[in-house]
């Protein structure tokens, strides 16, 4: 408990509306965290279920190519190399912006970014590839279910990607305010997820599709 002497009742009720503005502050960052974390538990089960779909029908090819004729481990495993390393350069943003150096900050905000735009335009790449070949979301119950789990993944990412450069800006004109790190911080929970999900399509989907 903090004592504070003041000369005057005018003053007293200042530091009240102070120290009432002050909680109410800490609060909402409080609520802010754990709405996002509510939403992470809704997108998580969101992939469960693109998970479970993929499952089912993963072997459903109706004549058409296999994963070990269609996948390309190599540059699925430099995809993921990008997507790991992102997250790492994430993670190097967040002691910076808690020192409260903006530029630091800034600049492991915009590797992770590039790192994170070369993940989706090696994708876009897959899936082009992959339409070229035959080997559409049309083609065949499992490759609707690749197509559409690996495409949600990606979409995801395409919104971090949205969502970092609107942290990048909003830094640059206002720095590192409350408000902003904790937007940083739900976007470092966002970032780290996705990376999360991408191992488990990289090891079921890829890995085990072309091993079995």
């Amino acid at each position: 408990m903090t004592h504070r002497t003041t000369a005057a009742p005018g003053a007293a009720i200042t530091w009240h509306h102070l120290d009432a503005d002050d909680h109410d502050h800490d609060h909402g960052g409080g609520a802010t965290v754990l709405g996002f974390w509510i939403y992470l538990m809704s997108d998580a089960l969101i992939f469960a279920s693109l998970f479970a779909m993929f499952g089912v029908v993963s072997t459903s090819y109706a004549g058409g190519p296999v994963p070990r004729q269609i996948f390309d481990l190599p540059l699925v495993a430099l995809n993921t190399a990008l997507l790991l390393a992102s997250s790492i350069t994430f993670g190097q943003a967040m002691p910076h912006m808690e020192a409260g150096r903006i530029g630091p900050t800034r600049l492991w905000l915009a590797v992770t970014g590039v790192l994170g735009a070369a993940f989706v335009g090696v994708e876009l790449y897959e899936f082009s590839h992959l339409i070229a070949e035959g080997a559409g979301p049309q083609r065949s119950a499992f490759l609707s279910a690749f197509f559409t789990l690996v495409g949600t993944h990606g979409a995801h990412v395409t919104v971090g990607l949205i969502w970092v450069v609107t942290m990048l800006v909003q830094i640059g004109q206002h720095g590192l305010t409350g408000e902003i790190r904790r937007r940083v911080v739900c976007l470092s929970m966002f970032w780290h997820f996705l990376d999360i999900i991408w191992i488990g399509v990289f090891n079921f989907v890829y890995l085990y599709g072309v091993i079995r």
